[in-house]
């Protein structure tokens, strides 16, 4: 009785991809890119030496990224096809864009970065400018000013905002009101910082004459530019709950109040959150209305129903605009609140993924 032999398994071998087997290999688009860094550094840093100018970093990477996107679709077209070169294309022109984008946003961080570790210091944060001539002196006063301002403008904004946008998903249904509300909050989305400034210096001047400066006009200013945003991004994220729902909980009996409080606000929590934040991102910054309604002062001030408060943005603008001797010193302070408020703004981005991640309704069972 004979036996079949065992069949034998093929043994595993790696295949290498070639230019030639119709698709690139993945080091083919890097170094093309390196090469025509290096090609055009080259002739940049020749025509450079040969005409006595400095070397154009711009110009060399604007006609390296052209000359490799040039090559990055002629090759694939001859050995992928064209199909794939056009894919290659315009994935280099999303990634050089990208790119683009994100050179701006790089150099203002190191900038901002550089600069203000200079006086990143404990006397930044824990002093005033009140007496202080040339070097020393902090931004306390300001730091408070601006947590206070923005957040008495969120208290102000946020309700005011959410409320209208639940009325405008749930309750106006393309009603004449509602049209009517959808067109003055788009108004008000594009309104100039310095119109609301004066918005708030006038009314205030009305009721307490005029002249006044205090830190609840800055925060009715800010809140006049924060409303509208938190309104259409409120709105959006609203919208984007299924109304099956809110069809189901009408159907177990719940009535349409609990059913917002309980299930559509809930469903877009996360949204809500971000659009807020987008919100506070867009005032905190705010300079022309701060300067108009706040105004400045070198002391603490932590009453915002009384006196002038210093908040970060004008301390920013007093140190430049107006420095003594040494201007240095003027200068690094400006630079330390700059960081301050970046770092400011991303500690509520923070805090705001963490309240979204908390409230998020759960999704596993």
């Amino acid at each position: 009785m004979t036996t079949a032999p065992a069949p034998t398994r093929p043994s595993a071998t790696r295949t290498h991809v070639s230019l030639t087997s119709g698709h690139l290999a993945r080091w083919a688009p890097w170094a093309l890119l390196v090469g025509s860094l290096a090609v055009f550094g080259a002739v940049f840093g020749v025509l450079s030496a040969a005409s006595g100018s400095e070397f154009s970093i711009a110009g060399w990477i604007v006609v390296s990224v052209i000359a490799f996107l040039v090559l990055i679709y002629v090759v694939s077209r001859i050995v992928e096809g064209s199909r794939r070169a056009f894919d290659r294309l315009i994935t280099g022109i999303v990634s050089s864009a990208f790119a683009i984008a994100m050179v701006p946003l790089v150099s203002v961080a190191w900038t901002v970065i550089s600069n203000g570790l200079a006086r990143f210091d404990g006397t930044f944060f824990s002093s005033s400018m009140r007496g202080v001539l040339g070097e020393g002196g902090g931004a306390v006063h300001a730091i408070w000013g601006t947590v206070l301002v923005t957040g008495a403008a969120a208290i102000i904004s946020i309700p005011i905002g959410l409320m209208t946008a639940i009325y405008l998903i749930e309750y106006g249904q393309n009603s004449r009101l509602a049209r009517a509300i959808t067109f003055l909050v788009d108004v008000m989305t594009g309104i100039p910082s310095i119109v609301a400034g004066l918005f708030a210096y006038a009314l205030f001047a009305l009721i307490f004459g005029p002249g006044v400066r205090m830190g609840l006009a800055g925060a009715i200013a800010l809140s006049v530019l924060m409303t509208p945003v938190v309104v259409r991004s409120s709105e959006e994220m609203l919208r984007l709950v299924p109304n099956e729902l809110r069809e189901a909980s009408y159907a177990l009996g719940v009535p349409k109040w609990l059913t917002i409080a309980k299930v559509v606000l809930p469903t877009s929590i996360a949204g809500i959150t971000t659009g807020v934040m987008l919100a506070i991102a867009r005032v905190i910054g705010e300079t022309a209305p701060l300067l108009v309604t706040a105004g400045f002062t070198d002391a603490m001030n932590m009453n915002l129903f009384d006196g002038r408060m210093q908040t970060l943005p004008v301390f920013i603008y007093s140190q430049y605009a107006y420095k003594g001797i040494p201007p240095e010193a003027y200068v690094e302070r400006a630079w330390a609140a700059a960081l301050t408020l970046i770092l400011i703004v991303m500690a509520l981005n923070l805090i705001a993924r963490l309240v979204a991640k908390l409230f998020a309704p759960k999704t596993g069972r």
